[in-house]
């Protein structure tokens, strides 16, 4: 989802909460900060020595010790707030990615992109999926697509393979 996108859905619903599910059931707690927003570049050079640049902005939520046992969640109306600040402050990259970095103490810190968004009567519920690391360069490595890839046997990035 782009920034736009996310901050549209947001506008949309300020009255009502705002949770984060970062995987199927489990929700960021109702004690979540927004600490930070990132305006990230990537200038990235593959193993295929194919180049890539792009844009994200990363929001980091973390969970305040402090309070624990909140049962109520921040308001869509607060968090529009703080990344309405934010953006005068910092001006996000209205057509870049959006992702949400998290970790509590089951969970890894993950940049986590939103995957979809639900509604019921009180709450917004933004949905974070993990986007696993690929080969970006599989055409010029020699690696099928369509096969699966075996850590023993691949031939992306490999001595031989000459893409590395």
């Amino acid at each position: 989802m782009k920034t736009s996108e996310f901050l549209s859905v947001l506008k949309q619903h300020q009255d009502k909460s705002l949770l984060f599910e970062y995987a199927p059931e489990k929700f960021v707690g109702a004690n979540y900060h927004i600490t930070e927003v990132k305006n990230i570049t990537i200038d990235s050079v593959d193993c295929g020595a194919g180049t890539d640049f792009w844009k994200e902005t990363i929001v980091q939520l973390w969970e305040s010790p402090k309070e624990k046992g909140k049962r109520d969640y921040m308001s869509v109306y607060k968090a529009l707030a703080i990344l309405n600040k934010v953006d005068h402050i910092k001006p996000m990259v209205q057509d870049a990615e959006i992702k949400f970095e998290y970790s509590n103490e089951d969970f890894h810190t993950a940049q986590l992109f939103v995957d979809d968004y639900a509604l019921d009567n009180q709450s917004l519920i933004v949905k974070l999926s993990v986007e696993k690391t690929d080969c970006k360069a599989k055409e010029t490595c020699g690696v099928d697509p369509k096969a699966e890839v075996k850590e023993e046997t691949s031939t992306c990035c490999s001595p031989e393979s000459g893409c590395c």
